[in-house]
């Protein structure tokens, strides 16, 4: 069968499974990557999917007009990955009247959801370190618009680029969109299968957590899959991006000219040091729509050196490189090794470490340590 887009560069955004009239598409997630098939028996050839693909029409970048670094008040801050700028936009956004879009998860995967009310927020907030899905959402996004109502959809760049392409110019007005900066993402299958190992079903959490400020590290319902002190295979393998699917390693949009009006992402290497540990959100500003978005929200906006904040975000200048050490982890992990076997064979002796040290931990023998820092 055919793809949409070129064999295995697919970013699984979905968007040509919602504009499909007839459902001719068929998403397959093999975990090193993925790709749009075309049921050849179903295309009527209208060639709607190809169009809305952002692979094969990638939204044009825009060059940030303001870019600033700071934090959301105490409340929004503690709960939040970094300096809740997202978290404190949406709520602003929600309350003066329009409708957000963002994932959170749902039986067991990040799905997007449209969301109208404070309560909704609850589980959107925090990092998430894995492949979203956003079947669904393009329609409803598109409906809210034809509706008048002001929607702000936060996605990937992958994502706001196919948003912005499914929405066309028509509606384009009382759309907002943030786009993250993205180090790359990972198969949902290999969260599934992580947290598996670690005894844990995720189709039975509430929430899960892939860090607290500069605390990484994966904890189900508010509790750590690994003792204090010890480091997961997941957020080794994803801090490390060895483990993203193939698509990330040629981002388009890993660049310092982005496709939202708005991007957000953490201030890593910040010369307000003392606020670091806190959490502190980087934001650059694209056009009208970013910087309205910035002034609704009560934030404390501080001035950064952009060329400064691109060193560490190093997504703003290119993407992550596909290593050996990726080809080794699946090299294992698709013949059959299990998750933490193929991180192990990537790193032994570091992974052998951290597996002495959960086991002395479990047997009472090691009291492990408060700042688990990978």
């Amino acid at each position: 069968m055919n793809t949409v887009c070129k064999q295995n560069e697919c970013s699984g955004c979905m968007a040509c499974v919602d504009i499909c009239p007839v459902n001719a598409i068929n998403i397959q997630d093999n975990i090193e990557h993925m790709n749009a098939y075309i049921n050849p028996e179903t295309c009527i050839h209208c060639n709607a999917c190809s169009n809305v693909c952002q692979c094969n029409h990638p939204s044009p970048l825009h060059e940030p007009v303001r870019w600033y670094q700071g934090w959301a008040d105490k409340l929004i801050r503690e709960r939040s990955s970094s300096g809740g700028f997202a978290t404190s936009i949406f709520r602003n956004f929600i309350m003066q009247g329009g409708v957000v879009a963002s994932c959170k998860l749902i039986d067991g995967e990040y799905r997007f959801v449209l969301i109208k009310s404070l309560e909704g927020l609850n589980g959107v907030s925090g990092s998430k370190y894995v492949k979203s899905n956003p079947c669904g959402i393009y329609k409803e996004v598109k409906a809210q618009l034809v509706a008048g109502e002001k929607v702000l959809f936060l996605g990937l760049p992958c994502q706001v680029s196919s948003m912005k392409n499914y929405i066309g110019d028509q509606y384009a007005e009382k759309l907002y969109t943030i786009d993250l900066i993205c180090h790359g993402t990972p198969s949902i299958k290999l969260l599934k299968k992580a947290l598996y190992e670690y005894g844990v079903d995720i189709t039975q959490q509430k929430e899960i957590l892939f860090r607290r400020n500069s605390r990484f590290g994966l904890e189900a319902d508010l509790k750590s899959i690994v003792p204090d002190g010890v480091s997961d295979f997941y957020s080794m393998a994803f801090l490390a991006g060895i483990d993203y699917t193939r698509n990330c390693y040629s981002c388009h949009y890993a660049t310092g000219n982005r496709v939202g009006d708005l991007t957000l992402g953490d201030s890593w290497g910040t010369e307000i040091y003392e606020e670091e540990s806190e959490g502190i959100s980087l934001a650059l500003a694209q056009t009208n729509k970013g910087m309205e978005l910035l002034s609704m929200a009560n934030l404390e906006l501080r001035d950064v050196n952009l060329e400064k904040a691109k060193i560490p975000n190093t997504q703003l200048r290119f993407p992550t490189e596909m290593t050996k050490e990726h080809d080794i982890f699946f090299r294992n992990f698709m013949r059959g090794k299990s998750f933490r076997w193929s991180v192990a064979c990537v790193w032994p002796k570091r992974c052998l470490k951290q597996e002495i040290k959960r086991i002395l931990v479990k047997l009472h023998l090691y009291r492990g340590g408060k700042n688990r820092n990978l």
